[in-house]
């Protein structure tokens, strides 16, 4: 045998006796390279979108109170009450519930993903435009209800999305990535709004009027960036080379989570709808999202309260929700890496409920107390949404329902914005709004008790190698 001979054969025998750990730590690489590549091309954009999505709910929150010593808030000039102000948010709240499922069904079935986001986007910025000349009570709730329709269905059609490129242990950082700019759209609400103010009686224009009129147009612009660099599915993505795609299809396939466009059974939507642990994972859901509307549409209102003018209170809600983005973000890193998503719900939502609790029982007058604790009860409950989120689509029925669990889990938001809005009573602002704040401190408590009873289940139903509803064995995250 000649010595290159040899040398081949020599080869050939170290590459077969290279250990499992070494292929292990090749394949984490290559994981972490394809990673990088949709991490840079889905969620800046998603992030940016959904931000723009929750300035366009939110906005009204601010719009409420905006100049309102001058007499040109948006209850003062469409003649509004703070009952037709709620029954505003409700509308909303109920077209956001019922237009969720439907919406997701169209995506997975009839649309790909970058158009129908678009269209969305589209017709909630025109409507968010339209609303600056809404000049009475009915016009405002008609139009408030159109918006809930078309935003219903984009932040449960952006998991899809995620679930259409991530691995189960990916997702709730990158769901964190995307939602956590709800808490960044805090942030800039508050000081868009206040710069608005300034604008008051410009052009004829009220500042509220600014406002959805800036906010409304940076929308409708931002639809032409879904239809160009929206990443679909990974067998079209263009720019992947023909071995990316095979290897990010390949990397989903070896989870029996993996993400798939079939069509599910019966027996799988309705473990979906009703069963009794998913039924436990929307009820967390929903007791977090009461907090969360909570504070997206009275926020400012709140710290109005606490005796700061209408326009100093746009700035003042900005650092609560700033310090809970930063939070939110080390806490979906952390549910991943180390699979805690139950424990990091179950003592965020602790810690909020104990902030709302002592604002109950605090004096009236207590102000920087109680300004400190409405900045820890945003840090609670904002850091809950990527994880929750991500937990009910790591452990769905089957990878068949992952857009109607998405869904169904996104509808909860409608149902808690509309019991946030009759809890936090106008009547009640000299006496610092008990029922809110008690009502707030019971929900997340809720949340707490519930996270911990499903990491109870899921714990239980590994030992016993529980299967999914098609027959596989799955390990149930925590």
């Amino acid at each position: 045998m000649s010595n290159d001979a040899s040398d081949i054969k020599m080869e050939t025998v170290h590459l077969e006796n290279i250990t499992n750990k070494q292929i292990d730590e090749c394949d984490t690489k290559a994981h972490a390279r394809l990673r990088r590549r949709i991490d840079r091309r889905l969620l800046p954009l998603c992030a940016w979108l959904y931000l723009m999505n929750y300035l366009d709910r939110s906005n009204i929150g601010n719009a409420k109170i905006l100049n309102q010593e001058t007499g040109d808030s948006l209850l003062q000039k469409t003649g509004m009450r703070a009952i037709d102000y709620s029954l505003t948010i409700t509308v909303f709240s109920i077209a956001y519930s019922i237009f969720d499922v439907p919406s997701n069904w169209v995506l997975k079935r009839y649309c790909r993903p970058s158009l129908w986001l678009a269209f969305l986007a589209l017709g909630w910025g025109a409507l968010t435009l339209g609303f600056a000349w809404a000049d009475n009570v009915s016009v405002v709730i008609a139009i408030r209800f159109f918006i809930g329709v078309f935003e219903a269905g984009f932040f449960p059609g952006i998991v899809y999305v995620i679930a259409a490129w991530y691995r189960s242990e990916e997702r709730a950082f990158r769901i964190c990535i995307v939602s956590s700019s709800a808490t960044l759209a805090g942030c800039f609400g508050g000081c868009i709004a206040y710069g608005m103010a300034f604008l008051n009686r410009k052009g004829n224009l009220a500042g509220y009027q600014w406002l959805f009129i800036v906010e409304g147009a940076i929308t409708i612009l931002c639809t032409s960036l879904i239809v160009a660099f929206m990443p679909n599915f990974p067998d079209t993505a263009k720019w992947l080379s023909e071995e990316e795609k095979d290897f990010a299809q390949r990397r989903l396939g070896e989870q029996s989570v993996s993400f798939t466009s079939e069509p599910a059974s019966r027996r799988e939507i309705i473990e979906t709808c009703v069963g009794p642990r998913m039924l436990g994972h929307y009820c967390a859901y929903l007791s977090n999202a009461i907090v969360i509307n909570s504070l997206v549409y009275f926020c400012p209102t709140i710290v109005a309260g606490l005796g700061y003018t209408s326009i100093e209170a746009q700035l003042m809600t900005v650092p609560p929700w700033a310090l809970g983005y930063i939070l939110c973000l080390c806490l979906a890193w952390t549910a991943d890496h180390f699979n805690q998503r139950s424990l990091i719900v179950t003592v965020a939502s602790i810690g909020s409920g104990a902030a709302f609790l002592a604002t109950t029982l605090l004096p009236v007058t207590a102000y920087r107390k109680k300004y400190a604790c409405l900045i820890i009860s945003c840090c609670g409950v904002f850091s809950n949404i990527a994880p929750l989120t991500s937990w009910v689509i790591c452990n769905m029925p089957s990878p068949r329902v992952v857009g109607l669990a998405a869904a169904l889990n996104n509808a909860m938001v409608g149902i808690g914005s509309i019991i946030a809005l009759w809890i936090w009573k106008d009547s009640e602002k000299s006496t610092g709004y008990p029922t809110g704040n008690s009502v707030c401190a019971a929900c997340s408590f809720v949340t707490a008790v519930v996270a911990f009873g499903l990491r109870w289940t899921y714990t239980r139903m590994n030992r016993m190698n529980i299967l999914d509803t098609t027959g596989i064995a799955r390990d149930w995250k925590l």
